[in-house]
């Protein structure tokens, strides 16, 4: 394609990624570093029957003049991101110097705000993730070996964890999960424990939310795989059947190997999906228990009083490079093969 047709082809994506992409992602970066404004104290004089006395109140008038001034709010540099909401560099070096052992150390870091959702949202994608692909892919292998009469019917069945609001999934898992729903009362009819809850510790709050997860998440994978299987090579498939290959192997040497770039297609989709989990969390409950770095960024928003913007913009930032590190082994490794076909 001659460069100024290419320019021109590309010039509208270019824009649009760069109104709604890149210039957000700066902006962004940019207000995590400020902080919002303090608020002005004036003391005041508050004389009634019995007598005087002095009290210190917000001067509403002189704090909406400092944000006028200076909207983006106090300049705070890279303050915010070391602070105890954030990469806490001070207390993890005070919990270094104190921590009788390395578990010690470990539980106080996970303690700090975000390290415990840090930890969650890792252990959320390592988990999730291939269970999505492998599940999705299995699923599409068995619909795919279905009579015609019978795929129409279960692909629609198989599709609606993703039809579903992902709010509204996780409450009624949330209900179903509930010692009143059918699932919590089931497992505590067959524990014989009437005080067992799926709700009651971390650990099984998490397991709930994984399970979750790849419930809602693997027909989208599973869509994607089914759709790949239907350009398979037939002429390929059937000499690998003349030459004797089993079923697994025909998998494994013909249908794997062309199924290659949804497989990393769909890697990269769950990556940044799972990475950014959050609805989950909100319609479980679960910020005693697990809460995840798209979660923080909730909670700062909806902040008593003034919303947090500054802190909110650095866990954005924060959020916006760990997706980019684990992006990037995908991304190297996608772009080596491209290069060597080329």
């Amino acid at each position: 394609m001659p460069h100024r047709t290419f320019f021109w082809f590309i010039l509208p994506s270019a824009l649009a990624m760069l109104v709604f992409i890149a210039l957000p992602i700066v902006s962004i970066v940019v207000q995590s570093l400020y902080v919002e404004h303090d608020r002005v104290l004036v003391e005041v004089e508050n004389c009634g029957p019995f007598g005087c006395s002095k009290e210190v109140r917000v001067d509403a008038a002189a704090t909406a003049e400092l944000q006028r001034e200076e909207p983006l709010g106090r300049f705070n540099g890279l303050a915010t991101y070391t602070n105890r909401n954030h990469l806490a560099f001070d207390e993890i070096g005070a919990a270094w110097a104190n921590a009788p052992n390395m578990a010690a150390f470990v539980g106080e870091v996970l303690s700090l705000p975000f390290y415990r959702a840090l930890s969650f949202t890792l252990a959320y994608t390592a988990v999730v993730t291939p269970f999505v692909i492998v599940l999705g892919f299995l699923i599409a292998l068995a619909v795919n070996m279905l009579p015609s009469l019978l795929k129409g019917p279960v692909i629609f069945v198989s599709l609606l964890p993703m039809i579903i609001t992902p709010l509204i999934g996780s409450l009624v898992l949330f209900w179903m999960i509930d010692s009143n729903g059918v699932i919590g009362a089931t497992i505590q009819a067959l524990a014989n424990d009437p005080a067992l809850s799926l709700k009651a510790s971390a650990p099984l709050t998490w397991f709930t939310l994984f399970v979750y997860g790849i419930w809602h998440s693997t027909p989208f994978a599973f869509v994607v795989f089914y759709a790949g299987l239907q350009t398979v090579p037939k002429d390929t498939m059937e000499s690998a059947m003349i030459d004797g290959a089993s079923t697994f192997e025909r998998v494994r040497f013909v249908t794997l190997p062309h199924l290659s770039p949804l497989l990393v297609f769909v890697g990269l989709i769950q990556l940044m999906d799972n990475f950014r989990v959050f609805e989950p969390i909100v319609g479980f409950n679960a910020e005693a228990n697990a809460t995840s770095l798209s979660w923080i960024i909730f909670n700062d928003l909806r902040g008593a009083g003034t919303p947090l913007f500054g802190s909110a913009a650095a866990t954005s930032t924060l959020t916006l490079i760990g997706v980019s590190i684990l992006l990037t082994p995908v991304l190297i490794r996608t772009w080596r093969d491209f290069t060597r076909k080329g």
